[in-house]
Formats: structure tokens, C-alpha cells, sequence
């Protein structure tokens, strides 16, 4: 039997809150046309290697705790529990700085063993992060940052593209549209950038904040 669903491959870094805002829509996208999301993990902190400015501001390395997290996840427990701790890390219980909540909390809520958050502090899932990353990466080439997204149709046909780039969450029906067009553009051949209005902060709801300061991750 064909198939009927739409493949939805989203890279992310957990630590960017317009990304977040994305992977809410992408969730919205998938009640009102056939989706199935996978979850995938890409890294700020590779894509800046090398760079004489950091414009992600993140000069202690912070932004590996997270990632490094998510990557082991996905390598021991799967797709839907790194997409359960997804949404735990942005979830209840957090202040409004646009931070992450404590990662053993997000853990906990995610049904996962808290000891995991112990592999934010060490590089033994660094080659799984790189790998991956260089994969997302490689779907639309080193200009882009994150999220990427590749989706493959019920026929097998595949598209790649970075963002979109959205400050709040588009419900409903409107999700909809958003991702028919966001597919009718990104699948025009020679298409290569769309922008709108310049970004404003994202809306992260009482279920979606972040919290306090980068050093307070692990405490």
C-alpha cells in the first residue's frame, strides 16, 4: 500500500527559542494534515566553530550541555522520548528569561533516567552530535542554521530547507496553510530565500518558557 503520510525530519538545537517556536508549529501542522515528525539534533556550537565572532554569545561552551542531552536520548531511548523531552525542556516550571529548564526536571517529566543529564558535562556523544549535524547541514549547505527541515513526500520526493523562522505559534488551520506554503515555495526549483518583517521576541506561553541563567542547566 502507498504511502499516505508526509516525513517531517527536524533538526534542532534545543537551546534556540524561535526554534522551539517552530517545532510548536511543525506539532500544530501534524493535527490537521498527515505528518509524522522526527525528531533530529544539530548544534549551534558546530555550526560557530572556527568563527571570529560568536553570535551566538557563547564563549564557556553552554550551548553543548543541552544538545549533548538530546543526543543521548535519541541514541538510547528514541525519536518520541527526545520529542517528550523536547517539550519538557521548554515546559512548565520555567522563569521567562528564554532559557532552558533544569534538565533532570525536563527528565523527569519526559519519563527518562535524570543521571542522563550527566552526558551534557561529557564529549561522549559529541561524534553522534557532529554526525548528525553535518547531515542536517548538508541538506541545505553551511549558511543555514537551525532548525532544518526535510520533508519527504507519500512518493518519496524530498525537500530540505532552514526555518521557517516564526515568533509565535500558528494554530489550526493556520498552521496549515503555513506549511502548504512553506512546501509550495521551498519545492520550486531554483528557490533559494523568502524574509519577512525583522524578528520580534518569540511568544513562549506559561508551557513553553525557559529559564533562568546558563549556568543554572544542571543545577
Amino acid at each position: 500500500m502507498a504511502a499516505t503520510r508526509w516525513i517531517a525530519d527536524f533538526w534542532f538545537d534545543p537551546s534556540c527559542p524561535y526554534t522551539w517556536i517552530t517545532s510548536r508549529w511543525l506539532l500544530e501542522a501534524a493535527e490537521v494534515r498527515p505528518i509524522e515528525v522526527r525528531w533530529r539534533v544539530m548544534s549551534l556550537s558546530v555550526l560557530n566553530e572556527g568563527r571570529d565572532d560568536d553570535p551566538e554569545g557563547d564563549p564557556e561552551g553552554y550551548l553543548w550541555i543541552p544538545v549533548r542531552v538530546c543526543a543521548a536520548v535519541l541514541e538510547n531511548y528514541g525519536n518520541e522520548a527526545l520529542g517528550r523531552l523536547y517539550t519538557a525542556m521548554w515546559g512548565r516550571g520555567s522563569g521567562a528569561s528564554g532559557w532552558l529548564g533544569d534538565l533532570r526536571r525536563a527528565l523527569d517529566e519526559a519519563g527518562l533516567p535524570r543521571e542522563t543529564a550527566e552526558a551534557g558535562m561529557l564529549t561522549d556523544y559529541d561524534d553522534v552530535v557532529r554526525s548528525s549535524h553535518a547531515e542536517g547541514v548538508g541538506l541545505v549547505g553551511g549558511h543555514a542554521g537551525t532548525p532544518v527541515i526535510a520533508v519527504t513526500s507519500p512518493d518519496g520526493e524530498r525537500t530540505a530547507f532552514f526555518g521557517p523562522v516564526i515568533s509565535r505559534v500558528p494554530r489550526g488551520e493556520q498552521a496549515a496553510r503555513l506549511w502548504d506554503g512553506t512546501l509550495l515555495v521551498a519545492g520550486i526549483a531554483g528557490f533559494h530565500e523568502l524574509k519577512g518583517l525583522p524578528h520580534e521576541e518569540p511568544e513562549l506561553n506559561t508551557e513553553s518558557q525557559g529559564s533562568g541563567p546558563q549556568s543554572a542547566i544542571l543545577d
